[in-house]
């Protein structure tokens, strides 16, 4: 699984559980799905194997608003 990819996620992108602001890509095979820190953590375990790529940007998170926000 690759996790590196040059198109940074912006505002629009929302998470597909919930609406949030998305912070992690996953590229499949056909198709991606859009999380949130929150909902991507939980997916994780099935996603993973799975996943062509996942773009993960949660240290945006970290950077603006603290180690709180990664609760």
């Amino acid at each position: 699984m690759n996790t590196s990819t040059t198109e940074p996620l912006t505002v629009a992108d929302r998470c597909d559980r919930c609406g949030a602001q998305a912070y992690v890509r996953v590229l499949l095979s056909e198709g991606e799905l859009f999380f949130c820190a929150h909902h991507a953590r939980a997916h994780a375990p099935a996603y993973e194997d799975v996943a062509v790529e996942v773009q993960d940007e949660t240290e945006k998170l970290l950077a603006e608003y603290g180690a709180g926000a990664m609760r």
